[in-house]
């Protein structure tokens, strides 16, 4: 059974993960940077780091929320364009007053749309990007089939996302953070207590590590790479078409 934000709730996940992002949305980039002590921006830009030798004219970010990623992938080039999807306007929303007041509409598009039902031909990016969105696909493997559908062949992909520290003490500590002490503040600034009781569920269910290179290469990635970051409390992986 899939982890999902309102466990009262007979919708299905991704119309709730819909409902939880439109209910945060306004305290969504304070939350990411204040619960992550701003490490956040440290994870993002390695992550678009990934993509530097490859200098991309057109990337799709999915499940591109406020568009932090978005806007931090335009450092890799002055021709690259971006296009964001996401299934929350709420999120959108967001990201669209952001790219106005820093004057980088003309270079970012975000769109209404759901990432494992992708609007686009096939082979049609030469990136495709994913930042804290993959584990919340209502069908994993689907959503991956769908990013491995639209990136161009030779194209990358780079997707950012929590995982699971394994080590002592790092794990005990995270454990203790995500279980006690995120949701308490999660619930206090954004008014939801679910989205940040399922934020931890969440990434216990998702198959991080070489699991998730598994299934990378089971919807036909090449060559898939794991790299851990801040003693594994997330990680980026990276494939090619």
């Amino acid at each position: 059974m899939s982890v999902v934000p309102y466990k009262e709730d007979a919708a299905g996940k991704k119309s709730q993960v819909a409902q939880m992002f439109n209910s945060i949305a306004g305290k969504y980039d304070f939350l990411n940077h204040f619960l992550s002590a701003g490490t956040d921006i440290y994870w993002r830009r390695k992550a678009v780091g990934e993509l530097k030798e490859l200098r991309p004219a057109r990337i799709l970010d999915i499940a591109t929320g406020t568009a932090d990623f978005a806007i931090e992938s335009l450092r890799l080039s002055p021709e690259t364009t971006v296009t964001g999807v996401d299934i929350s306007e709420g999120m959108l929303e967001v990201g669209r007053r952001k790219l106005a007041e820093k004057g980088l509409s003309h270079r970012i598009q975000l769109e209404l749309g759901d990432s494992e039902n992708l609007p686009f031909p096939d082979n049609h990016f030469d990136a495709v990007t994913a930042s804290f969105g993959v584990r919340n696909f209502e069908n994993l493997q689907k959503g991956l089939q769908e990013m491995h559908r639209v990136l161009r062949p030779g194209g990358k992909m780079v997707i950012l996302e929590f995982s699971k520290p394994t080590a002592f003490p790092m794990k005990q500590a995270y454990n203790f953070y995500f279980k006690n002490i995120l949701p308490v503040f999660g619930k206090m600034i954004s008014k939801d207590r679910a989205a940040y009781t399922y934020l931890p569920e969440s990434v216990q269910a998702f198959p991080d590590g070489p699991d998730f290179l598994a299934i990378l290469q089971q919807v036909g990635f090449k060559t898939p790479a794991w790299q851990p970051l801040t003693f594994g409390i997330s990680s980026i992986y990276t494939a090619q078409k």
